[in-house]
């Protein structure tokens, strides 16, 4: 294998890259990127970068002096994939041609039917709609969040410390259930009401008004909320349109091995788009999370470079956390199948919980808010290979 392409050039693209070198690919390595920026920590757009605490330079993924010998090309987005040819068609209209590809697109922030073209509505999802709406958070006003999910959650609490009045509008009976379970999920979403956030839940939304900017979001029941500014965080989408008809199965995302192994041979998938086995939980999942998009690509790539002979490993459970009026929120596992949860250490008031969910008597995953010691002794836990 002499030539490789990643195409994504985000976190997971970085990694991928790095372990290409870091496993001895010494050949000619290509880095696909469809924004025009060099790859950058996503984290922190919704946190401190919004909050205007840290600026653009301490985004950077890259480390001082780092050469991995690729060539980039920024700003190309990928349109299609030739398998015969092995060959990745951009929208420019060029061709890459190559020997493996390890397939890094990510995904895009779902968006809101009728919201296109009117002033003072974002999603956040990239650097360019980070800057987007901290310009708009510092008019100050009434603010909108759209879902009551990790991301909206964080962008309500850095506009409530930065001054501005916060309404959250979620869809389901209780936000988080989805990750978190209803009633960890309860306790998680209560840190709005801790701090004067209102927070509407069971609701859809039918709409906004304004002529060229916002004014009001229109919800389902007949409510109208006034609004300055709003964000959609309703969930993401993986970006893998440019593989359809390919021959890479897709299946909510790339259809992945354990290892990250496509459907084709010399292709792999990783980060937000992947939806890697899980042989824990006997599924496919798709990990959308900064430490899987570390970490599971060198075992892709050692897939890739050995033509699928590397025994591939178990993947970790996935990891995730989330700071939030000052709490640090930090879940491993899968909440999803257990059969019950139970409060180890602290109290649902006083918002400090360290939480196990269990199957059959057995650990699956663990909830922590701002128990950081035991989540860690916990998470070391549930990473043991399972029996």
């Amino acid at each position: 294998m002499r030539t490789v392409a990643v195409v994504g050039a985000s976190l997971a693209g970085l990694s991928a890259a790095r372990s290409l070198r870091k496993q001895g690919f010494d050949g000619q390595l290509i880095v696909i990127g469809e924004e025009p920026h060099r790859p950058y920590d996503r984290p922190p757009l919704s946190k401190e970068f919004l909050a205007g605490k840290i600026d653009e330079g301490d985004l950077e993924l890259e480390q001082d002096g780092e050469d991995l010998a690729a060539e980039w090309l920024f700003g190309a987005r990928a349109t299609g994939l030739d398998r015969e040819r092995r060959a990745v068609r951009l929208a420019d209209g060029r061709e890459v041609r190559v020997d493996g590809i390890v397939i890094a697109t990510g995904a895009a922030a779902r968006t809101l039917p009728g919201a296109h073209g009117l002033a003072g509505v974002h999603t956040l999802r990239t650097l360019d709609d980070a800057r987007a709406l901290r310009e708009d958070l510092a008019l100050g006003g009434r603010l909108v969040v759209i879902g009551g999910g990790f991301i909206g959650a964080e962008v309500a609490s850095t506009a409530y410390a930065l001054g501005l009045d916060v309404t959250v509008v979620e869809a389901a009976p209780t936000p988080l259930a989805g990750p978190l379970g209803e009633g960890m999920g309860r306790i998680v979403s209560a840190l709005h009401a801790d701090h004067g956030v209102r927070l509407l839940c069971g609701v859809g939304v039918k709409g906004l008004s304004g002529d060229t900017r916002v004014s009001a979001v229109l919800l389902d029941d007949g409510r109208t909320v006034p609004a300055d500014t709003v964000v959609v965080g309703v969930g993401a989408r993986p970006c893998v349109e440019w593989l359809e008809g390919s021959g890479v199965a897709l299946d909510n995302g790339v259809k992945c091995g354990v290892d990250g192994r496509t459907s084709l041979a010399g292709v792999v998938a990783v980060g937000d788009c992947a939806s890697w086995y899980d042989p824990r939980a006997g599924a496919h999942r798709r990990v959308e999370h900064w430490t899987g998009a570390r970490e599971r690509p060198d075992a892709a790539v050692a897939a890739l470079l050995s033509w699928g002979a590397a025994q591939p490993g178990v993947p970790r459970p996935p990891y995730f956390w989330s700071d939030q009026y000052g709490v640090k929120i930090q879940f491993v596992g899968h909440a999803a199948g257990a059969d019950s949860v139970t409060i180890e250490e602290g109290t649902p008031e006083g918002r400090d919980v360290l939480a196990v969910y269990r199957r059959a008597g057995r650990p699956v995953a663990v909830l922590g808010m701002n128990q950081t010691r035991l989540f860690t002794r916990w998470r070391k836990q549930l990473a043991a290979p399972p029996p």
